[in-house]
């Protein structure tokens, strides 16, 4: 693989001035390459393979077999720790994705199934990929949507990223699954020294032209089951797929221009980052705790108890509304082309859903800060910064979607003006309040308050 990268000629790329024609161009080479050194294999996994028996864990051992068979036996050992390594990360995988806050018996339920003590879920009746992703489009859809409008400036856009900063990047890439266009983590990592140049010029020529390729605009969503036995399509998630080259641009313009714009001055009656805890360098769910808590203590100093409410928003990151988002966006000091290179990116989006053995055809959305994506909760930081307690006295403390409203004592009668304008602001970002996981707790130093 490295000698074929060292001999190819990447000049079509490094002179194509043509956004769209120069990632053609660059994937057309790169997967050429990719699909003559490593061709596709068809390996069959049936119902009665465990399930951390995938088909790249299974051709793997396959592999080893034969290396056994053979009398390879150093080669067969080596390769059979790199198939332990990748049970034990489809596991944890697993595990990550289940829900451990439930049940101790739901989480053992998920630990046995891994084991192997229980059998895989069967999908319900009228689940398959079509459906799955007609669901998953409907909630990211805007029924009142708007383009949002792009910015007209005559600055010339900085000559950004270097080739330097580029091959650090691929060549820091972590495991990561692929995206829609087949380009793996391992494979840009490796061929990072010969790609890195073109990967800068198609990058610097995207930021130049606010222009983003179509291969970026498609995301490849893979349901998981919230419960053990799912009855419809509700009761799937969607984990969310993007290029990894997207993310890789992505990324670094949330270090070197969004993070930065969101934490300079702005208006302080309009805009604020300075109440959310999530997405943001300086904030974690300890600072989170650590700022309620203090607000919790000093108002318990002049009232008898508090009122701490929990909120949550339904599907936050899925029915954002980009109107409202770029008009927020617009009023922080990002540059122009930045600006509307976002305005590109959240544009003519679509996603199709990988469900057992099928993938569904691509579904349209209007809506949503792209889940899987580097700029999505940046995107969302600056989505909620316009939301204040509308009475002077009352604490607002965001994490994420999460909202906690503090309420001392004596402003008790403005808890339902202060939701009824939280509710008004959520729809008119096309959210909506979560009334089950609502919750409310009077904190008092002695005792229960009256």
């Amino acid at each position: 693989m490295l000698s074929a990268l060292a001999s190819t000629n990447w000049d079509v790329v490094l002179s194509c001035p043509n956004i769209q024609l120069g990632f053609d161009s660059f994937y057309s080479l790169l997967l050429t390459l990719y699909n003559d050194i490593y061709p596709l294999q068809h390996v069959t996994v049936t119902s009665r393979d465990p399930a951390h028996i995938t088909p790249s864990i299974k051709a793997m051992l396959r592999r080893r077999n034969k290396l056994l068979r053979r009398g390879r036996d150093e080669q067969a050992g080596a390769l059979g720790l790199e198939i332990g390594r990748a049970i034990s990360r489809f596991n944890s995988g697993r595990l990550r994705n289940a829900d451990l806050r439930a049940k101790a018996k739901d989480v053992w339920a998920t630990v046995r199934d891994i084991t192997g003590a229980k059998s895989a879920a069967v999908p319900p009746p009228g689940v398959d990929s079509e459906a799955l992703n007609a669901h998953f489009a409907a909630s990211s859809t805007d029924t009142s949507y708007q383009a949002p409008l792009l910015k007209s400036s005559c600055t010339m856009p900085p000559a950004w990223p270097s080739e330097r900063t580029v091959f650090h990047c691929l060549d820091n890439l972590r495991i990561t699954a692929a995206g829609p266009d087949m380009l793996p983590s391992w494979l840009l990592k490796l061929a990072a020294p010969f790609i890195s140049a073109p990967i800068a010029h198609l990058f610097r020529l995207s930021i130049s032209t606010s222009s983003v390729p179509s291969q970026w605009l498609l995301s490849t969503i893979v349901p998981i089951p919230k419960s053990a036995q799912p009855t419809g399509c509700s009761d799937y998630r969607p984990i969310s797929l993007t290029p990894i080259l997207s993310r890789v641009l992505e990324k670094l313009l949330v270090r070197r221009f969004i993070y930065p714009s969101l934490l300079s001055p702005c208006p302080p009656s309009i805009l604020s980052v300075d109440n959310q805890f999530a997405f943001r360098p300086s904030g974690s769910t300890t600072a989170a705790l650590i700022a309620i808590l203090k607000h919790i203590s000093d108002l318990l100093e002049s009232s008898p108890y508090v009122h701490l409410i929990a909120l949550d928003f339904s599907k936050a990151f899925d029915t954002v509304r980009h109107a409202t988002l770029f008009e927020k966006l617009a009023q922080f000091p990002l540059p122009d082309c930045i600006f509307n290179w976002l305005v590109r990116f959240f544009s003519g989006r679509s996603h199709q859903t990988k469900f057992l053995d099928s993938t569904s055809s691509p579904c349209i959305i209007s809506a949503s800060v792209i889940q899987g994506s580097a700029v999505g909760p940046a995107a969302f930081i600056a989505n909620a910064s316009d939301l204040f307690p509308s009475t002077t006295g009352n604490v607002l403390v965001k994490y994420a979607d999460d909202v906690f409203l503090i309420v001392p004592s004596s402003l008790t009668s403005t808890i339902p003006t202060e939701l009824a304008h939280i509710s008004s602001w959520a729809t008119s970002n096309n959210l909506r309040l979560n009334p089950t996981k609502t919750h409310e707790l009077l904190v008092s130093p002695q005792g229960p308050p009256p």
